[in-house]
Formats: C-alpha cells, structure tokens, sequence
C-alpha cells in the first residue's frame, strides 16, 4: 500500500497519498477512474454471450441445464444475434460501475489509512482492503442498478415479450414502473450481489498478488518486467474471480429470477422458499465461475495494464 520506511514510521505528518512511489493526487485518482471503466465496460461486452446464457440457465434450470447446450438452445430458437442481447446496457452499465469501483478504492483506501495512521495502516491493512472495496462497490452499485434491470429483463425475457434494443426497453422499464420497479427495484439484491463479489475479488486479488511476491517472486517488484508484473496480476485476478464468483452466485441468481414474471413483487425470502436455496447457490455456478474467473483476471490485467501505461506501476505488492 505504501512504502515502508523509517521516515514513515517516524514522521507525524505521514499522508498515504504522498507516502507511495507514485503520488496518490487527483489526476492519480482520476486515471484510476478511466482505467476502471475500461477494464468493467470492455470485459462485461466480451462476455454478454456467457452472461445471457447464465441468466437463462438461473431462471428456467430445467431447459437449460448446460453451457454448450443452453448456448445451442438459444441459437436455435433465436438466433445468433440473441446471445449478444443486452450489450447495450452491459457496457453504459459496467463501466460507470467499473470506474467507481476500481478508482474509489483507491481514494477510499488512502483516506481510511490517513484516518487511522501509519502504524494502524499497516497493521490492519487487510482491514482497509476490505471496507474500501466494500464502499467502492456500495456506490458503483448505483450507477449500475437500472441499466442491470434492463439487461437482465432484455437477456431472460420469452422471445418477442419484450424489446431488445435500448431505448425501447428503457422506455418499456419506466412506463411500467409499478410492475418492473425500475430503476432501483433490484439495488438490495444487487448489494447483496456485488458488495461480498468486490470485497472477495479485492481482498484475495491483494492477497496473492502479496502472497506471490513474498514466496515466489522475492526480488524486489521494481526488478520484474511489466510483462511479469501483469503476468502476476492475471494469475492472482483469477484466483480471486474463482472465489468471489461461488460468495456472490445467490445474489446473481435472485436478481435474475426477478426479472420473471412469476417472481415479480415478491421478497428475497420468498424467491429463495420457492426457487430454494440449493438452487440459488448451484444452478449455472460452473458457467459463472468460467465468466467470473475470466472478467475478474481481465480486469485486473487491463486496470493494472492501463496504470503500467500511464507510469502509475501496477497494483498491491508485498
């Protein structure tokens, strides 16, 4: 997080801002935004054909019981163009998300650690990983609920029940607010959802890209090509999306079923009685541990390969 050194230990006036290699000032900040809209926005679009058919196998399991199968469902019955349903609001929903989530870590971060001083910042560091991806998600969230409500609606609706282009679904959402509860009918269960995946795709990113330069990789980080460096964010990006995917699978799996017809208006407890609980957790988890394992390493390497770009360094360290 910042650099260790006996100036740091010493000196009151310590601010994590200043204290790292690269000065944490608002233009830092501001690249950290825009590399977090990059990495969101370009990942969630290149995996919409994944996305459509997991949504597809949580709210009908018994059709689509399988990826490769579910996938030839589709296309058969509704072509090829239909597993790219809902790229639209995939991307003007993701990468504002992405930049709130990946640049307000890194403001949340700084200034939790500047609240509670060098020494603590150290010691509870793990801590501090976790409250700011915690309060980095709790407002990305915000910027992605309606266009998430649009696109799970448009990826999981029967075929000519309602519009796949965006402005018509827009338009359908708000006229029929009372029945679709746009646009933040979902925002708990997207909480619910997104908050424990970001805190888990944070907190074990950081890990073990910790964990792999202390064991492995024990040469100072500034001794490592970019290519290692990146190469070492790939591999601990997908650990962490292997993780985070299972921890936020029921979360997911409730916001698509309530886009069906005959779970609108009902409580998460009540989805969970009626679709049960082993249901929520397992029906399309292997499809979302491939999408999430891949999104969460690709986004990793494209923030970390945009910050390498723009002579931020990448991120975390031993």
């Amino acid at each position: 997080m910042v650099k260790e050194d006996s100036f740091a230990r010493n000196n009151k006036q310590w601010n994590a801002r200043t204290a790292c290699i690269v000065p944490h000032d608002n233009i830092y900040y501001g690249k950290c935004l825009i590399g977090g809209a990059l990495a969101c926005g370009s990942t969630h679009l290149l995996i919409t054909p994944l996305d459509v058919t997991k949504c597809n196998m949580q709210v009908d399991p018994m059709k689509y019981r399988n990826l490769i199968g579910s996938l030839k469902t589709i296309i058969h019955e509704e072509g090829s163009r239909a597993i790219w349903k809902g790229w639209e609001p995939t991307v003007l929903g993701y990468s504002p998300q992405g930049a709130l989530k990946f640049g307000l870590y890194e403001v949340f971060k700084d200034a939790l650690s500047n609240l509670v001083g060098y020494e603590n910042s150290q010691k509870y560091r793990e801590l501090i990983w976790l409250s700011g991806a915690a309060a980095s998600e709790f407002c990305g969230c915000l910027a992605l609920c309606p266009m998430e409500m649009i696109k799970v609606k448009v990826q999981t609706s029967v075929p000519g029940t309602f519009p796949t282009a965006l402005v018509p679904a827009t338009i359908e959402m708000n006229n029929n607010r009372n029945v679709t509860r746009f646009p933040y009918g979902s925002i708990v269960p997207l909480w619910s959802r997104q908050i424990p995946y970001t805190v888990t795709k944070f907190y074990f990113f950081e890990k073990a890209v910790q964990l792999l330069y202390t064991h492995v990789f024990t040469e100072p980080k500034t001794s490592y090509s970019k290519t290692t460096q990146l190469g070492i964010t790939f591999t601990a990006g997908y650990a962490a999306g292997i993780v985070c995917a299972i921890v936020s699978h029921p979360g997911d799996s409730i916001v698509s079923l309530m886009a069906k017809p005959n779970y609108r208006g009902k409580s998460i407890k009540e989805i969970t009685r009626d679709f049960g609980l082993l249901n929520l957790c397992t029906k399309g988890l292997g499809t979302r541990i491939i999408m999430i394992g891949t999104i969460a390493a690709l986004q990793w390497w494209i923030y970390d390969t945009f910050k390498a770009a723009m002579g931020m360094g990448t991120t975390g360290g031993k």
